[in-house]
């Protein structure tokens, strides 16, 4: 898991909308350069950059060289890291509870299709 101060970046990164629109685009749209992604939002090639550079920092997006553009991916496993922190462990109760509602409701059907054979 990572390590608080990686955290503190991730959270640092998602608290801006300016970044949180960037990786929406990027998970729409993986691969894009910093025109593309200018293109897609109303912010100055300088903000873009500037984003990028913090989210880069958290490990959100990671860059990859394609002759002399950078293309940019949203990368999840920051996000994944806190859902299983914080999150994963609600979810794990409720598919319990789902798993529990489906074997009674299957118990009560076979119950009801044994009383209807008698």
């Amino acid at each position: 898991m990572a390590g608080d101060g990686v955290m503190d970046a991730v959270f640092k990164a998602l608290a801006d909308a300016s970044r949180r629109q960037l990786l929406d685009s990027l998970r729409r749209e993986g691969g894009q350069s910093l025109r593309e992604l200018c293109a897609d939002l109303d912010m100055t090639r300088q903000a873009v950059s500037k984003h990028l550079a913090v989210l880069a920092d958290a490990g959100l997006v990671v860059t990859v060289r394609r002759g002399r553009e950078k293309l940019h991916y949203l990368n999840p496993v920051p996000i994944q890291e806190i859902y299983e922190r914080w999150i994963s462990r609600y979810e794990q109760g409720r598919l319990q509870a789902i798993g529990n509602l489906k074997a009674a409701l299957e118990e009560a059907a076979m119950e009801d299709k044994e009383s209807s054979d008698d």
